[in-house]
């Protein structure tokens, strides 16, 4: 296949995603094509490299429904999707300098200890200079969701170039997802916050009206 082949066939798969509201639920993505969307979440880049995410894969029907009941956003996409993730993004506490997952992190890149002494100092100044963030709790949460939007994106396009449908998810009480994921022994607060929530599997139907977006012009702007 040829570069410019490549290239059509990259925006086909966006022209044809969209938001599905509902999928078919006769349809399911096989294991291997979900795996092969997963294994591109893992490879999504991230902050510094500390991939403050994770991701439950709720196929349970009985939990699809009580998590249906406080998303008001997925009423759809919950009992339809042949897979429904929810993402997990790292606290505030996980996240600092010190903090558990950044050691575990930095352990698992094998740093020595003058590297690690080296890149905790720079990213305590990231968070406390640059950004602005490291005293502020839901700063810094919403900081590790930004990375985790990352992934989710990747995910979607990956899903899309393979024929694969999906629906990113914001509409849904935040504290009663976390509530009921406690509840299930599913979630620790204290490590982890729900950012957002990704249907995926075929369209039922075909989107009513073609996709609209702004012009190119009109969002980018080159500076020479």
């Amino acid at each position: 296949m040829s570069h410019e082949q490549t290239k059509q066939e990259i925006l086909a798969a966006f022209q044809s995603r969209h938001a599905t509201k509902a999928f078919d639920p006769s349809k399911k993505i096989t294991p291997a094509d979900f795996a092969f969307i997963l294994e591109t979440a893992r490879l999504s880049p991230s902050s510094f490299g500390y991939e403050p995410w994770n991701m439950l894969v709720i196929q349970n029907e009985a939990l699809r429904e009580e998590l249906r009941a406080v998303s008001w956003g997925a009423q759809g996409q919950l009992p339809t999707a042949s897979h429904y993730v929810i993402f997990l993004a790292r606290t505030g506490a996980q996240m600092q300098p010190d903090g558990p997952h950044v050691t575990h992190m930095m352990d698992a890149l094998g740093l020595s200890d003058e590297a690690k002494q080296g890149r905790t100092t720079r990213y305590g100044l990231f968070l406390e200079e640059d950004f602005k963030i490291g005293n502020n709790e839901k700063a810094m949460e919403d900081w590790s969701a930004k990375q985790a939007y990352i992934a989710l994106g990747n995910m979607m396009s990956t899903a899309a170039q393979i024929g694969i449908d999906s629906c990113p998810i914001e509409g849904f009480d935040q504290e009663a997802i976390e509530k009921i994921l406690v509840d299930h022994d599913l979630l620790d607060r204290t490590v982890f916050t729900v950012p957002v929530m990704v249907a995926f599997g075929y369209r039922a139907d075909e989107p009513k009206r073609a996709k609209q977006r702004r012009d190119l012009d009109e969002i980018v702007t080159f500076i020479e």
